[in-house]
């Protein structure tokens, strides 16, 4: 079976548009597992993006690559891992000052719901 490397750098930034924030935040999918739905990605939060409370039936780990992650729990700057546990309400975005950029990972298959 063959390895799999990807450029970050050369892959551009996916927009998504959040519904229920009413503002785009970025990613950059790097693998996603068939068999258990684990994802990694690249997010990006721009500038005063907060993902407000909100709750997921996956676990989910932010490792700080830019920015300060700000989080309902504190504020973690570049070099921190982040993990999240399955179903408490958290929040975590960007800092009014500068975006964050995280390499995000799941452990299955990711969904979210807003309260």
């Amino acid at each position: 079976m063959d390895i799999t490397a990807l450029d970050i750098n050369a892959l551009p930034w996916e927009e998504r548009y959040n519904e229920h924030l009413q503002k785009t935040l970025y990613r950059k999918n790097l693998i996603t597992d068939p068999d258990t739905g684990m994802e990694i990605r690249v997010v990006k939060y721009p500038a005063g993006v907060i993902n407000s409370r909100h709750t997921h039936p996956c676990a989910h780990g932010m490792y700080v690559l830019e920015g300060t992650l700000v989080t309902h729990q504190g504020s973690f700057g570049p070099g921190h891992f982040v993990w999240f546990p399955e179903g408490p309400e958290m929040e975590h975005g960007a800092t009014a000052e500068q975006d964050v950029v995280v390499l995000f990972i799941t452990n299955k298959p990711f969904e979210i719901h807003y309260k």
